[in-house]
């Protein structure tokens, strides 16, 4: 019998997935609880004040991939793979998603790195082909470690986004031919001085995830997988000054988790579109906070593909499933102002 999932909890919906079969409820009020389908459920509180817009971003897309759940040579899996006759499942899952997020019509659209397997110019092209008909110049991309394998420079540069209620600073986190990733003294001056001046919120975004002292970062070494610590601690330094800056959030790990910078500011990872459990998050702007929203992507096609993903690296003793849908709060959450 397929798993429930609790999948997204926001002030007004609440999803929930059993295998490919989706129930969503809509127009629900803040901050209530309701029975559905045997949970009792409890609706997110809503911001105060107006909502100014949305935003919408996904990471880890990687077009050109043919092969889920492979860790280098080896041969154990489970490896998923497309069947005879199917579309490339990064093709069937970033065009679900594009539907999805257009129909929110987002301010905004963020792709956070890995836009790629291997950076190569066709599957940036394909990239190109899904995301930029939908959004035009609402796209605002920077690069992962896989599309800088080879040194490539396509999508590399820091960018500073104003919208209407919030301020983006996307930061480029890559190290060139490199899976880690690092931000330089040259990119935090850039990030302070932007802060120090911003007169709205601002979400600073990245591909690589932070290293936040403690739990199972508890290890400082110059090999961590996501942002360098001598990097994350300086990013940290940058955050607790600018109090206009009210989260980090990254993509990478391909899961989700919500960890907290010592000065108490959110520092979010968000999971890869291409595999279980699917997802993209929404960021509703509100006068007064900010609510994380994410959306499992739930096309029949997506769905049915997502799910043959729930158990990648399980013959590494690996609960992916656990390990890539996260806890509640870690997907669906609100991010004060500070």
């Amino acid at each position: 019998m397929a798993a429930v999932d609790l999948t997204t909890v926001a002030d007004d919906l609440i999803v929930l997935h059993e295998g490919t079969t989706v129930a969503r409820f809509e127009q629900l009020q803040p901050a209530t609880r309701y029975t559905l389908m045997g949970h009792d459920i409890t609706t997110m509180a809503r911001p105060p004040g107006e909502l100014l817009g949305r935003i919408a971003t996904v990471n880890d897309v990687h077009f050109g991939e043919i092969e889920c759940g492979r860790i280098d040579d080896h041969p154990e899996g489970p490896i998923q793979r497309p069947e005879p006759g199917e579309p490339p499942y990064p093709e069937t899952m970033n065009r679900a998603a594009v539907t999805e997020i257009a129909a929110i019509d987002p301010m905004a659209i963020v792709v956070k790195g890995d836009l790629s397997q291997d950076g190569r110019p066709d599957e940036w092209a394909a990239f190109e082909a899904c995301y930029r008909p939908a959004f035009g110049e609402r796209l605002h991309v920077v690069r992962g470690n896989h599309d800088a394998y080879h040194g490539q420079t396509g999508y590399a540069g820091d960018r500073w986004i104003d919208l209407p209620g919030v301020s983006i600073a996307l930061l480029d986190t890559v190290i060139p031919m490199a899976t880690t990733g690092s931000v330089s003294a040259e990119q935090l001056d850039w990030l302070d001085a932007h802060a120090a001046g911003a007169d709205r919120p601002v979400l600073v975004m990245g591909h690589h995830q932070q290293w936040i002292a403690g739990g199972a970062d508890a290890r400082r070494s110059d090999d961590y997988f996501g942002l360098h610590p001598d990097a994350s601690d300086a990013l940290a330094e940058v955050v607790a000054r600018r109090h206009r800056i009210v989260a980090y959030t990254a993509g990478h790990t391909h899961r989700h988790r919500v960890r907290h910078m010592s000065c108490g500011v959110p520092t979010i990872e968000i999971g890869c579109v291409k595999d279980f459990p699917g997802t993209w998050a929404e960021y509703r702007i509100y006068e007064g906070g900010v609510t994380q929203v994410v959306h499992r992507v739930s096309s029949p096609e997506a769905l049915r593909w997502s799910e043959r993903c729930r158990h990648l690296y399980r013959d590494f003793g690996i609960d992916y499933e656990s390990y890539a849908l996260g806890a509640l709060e870690d997907r669906c959450c609100n991010i004060p102002l500070r």
